[in-house]
């Protein structure tokens, strides 16, 4: 069995899961987020709730390649109100917070988030994982070559998912030692990675599975795809929906996506594929 704890409310993996994103930047795919109301965010998220998604993914940072950093001060601003009138309304859903700074986790926990999401795996800040462990909740970890303002400026590596797979052991332990019990990993798509990185993660993603952790594939309507075809991020659905398809094929057991219908969708398809009758 493959389950996670979130505060008490026990999620099976065996089923893959959905992560709604709600960006709360001025240069998310989804443009307008930071001047929504908090009515317009919440009709986001009943949507995506309806639509199947078990966790709802709230940031605050723009993560983007050649992103300008804000600091963390300025992120709580940004994300607190958020989770505080998701959680009044909705205190049955799962919320995640999706930050690299120590203190925002802080806050966002008590808050009402119940996990951690984190581009840097504690590389940009050296309080994170010791930090989730004392905060007691389930921890993303992603892969990342760089940071976001360098990462795409020349992602070399002898043997991606070799890698990523080292570097994984190592953090998986650190984070055991910091009394983290659910770990999370993400290869990170995207994050100091070529296209040729990216394709050759997707397709040999099960290989994490030596990891013995749940694996979260977040391809959506990232360069990987809309490069690929030719097309713009708005035109980048159905190329994500086949990288997710894939994705699940080879293991995953969470989807960070944009368009939430459309994720559970292939999903009922993957678990209609997978339990065939032969």
């Amino acid at each position: 069995m493959c389950t996670i704890n979130f505060k008490g409310k026990i999620i099976d993996l065996n089923s893959p899961i959905v992560m709604g994103i709600l960006n709360i930047t001025p240069d998310s795919f989804f443009k307008g987020y930071l001047d929504y109301t908090h009515e317009d965010i919440l009709g986001l998220a009943r949507n995506m709730m309806i639509q199947g998604a078990t966790i709802l993914d709230i940031g605050g940072q723009s993560t983007r390649p050649g992103s300008i950093r804000i600091s963390a001060e300025e992120e709580i601003k940004r994300v607190i109100p958020v989770i505080e009138t998701l959680h009044h309304h909705f205190p049955d859903v799962i919320l995640s917070i999706d930050t690299y700074y120590s203190e925002v986790a802080g806050i966002a926990v008590q808050s009402g988030v119940s996990i951690v999401n984190d581009i840097s795996a504690g590389e940009l800040d050296n309080n994170m994982i010791s930090t989730v462990g004392h905060l007691n909740v389930p921890y993303i970890a992603m892969h990342m070559q760089g940071t976001p303002e360098t990462m795409q400026q020349n992602p070399n590596y002898h043997h991606v998912v070799n890698e990523v797979i080292d570097y994984f052991i190592s953090k998986k332990q650190d984070c055991i030692q910091a009394g983290i019990k659910d770990i999370i990993l993400d290869p990170g798509f995207g994050f100091g990675k070529t296209n040729e990185h990216n394709y050759t993660l997707l397709r040999e993603l099960s290989a994490l599975n030596i990891l013995d952790c749940p694996i979260l594939a977040g391809v959506s309507r990232k360069g990987m795809i809309y490069k690929t075809l030719g097309v713009s991020a708005s035109e980048a659905l159905n190329g994500t929906t086949v990288a997710n398809t894939m994705a699940l094929m080879n293991g995953a057991k969470m989807l960070r996506v944009h368009d939430v219908k459309e994720a559970v969708e292939a999903i009922t398809i993957f678990k209609a594929y997978k339990n065939a009758a032969l």
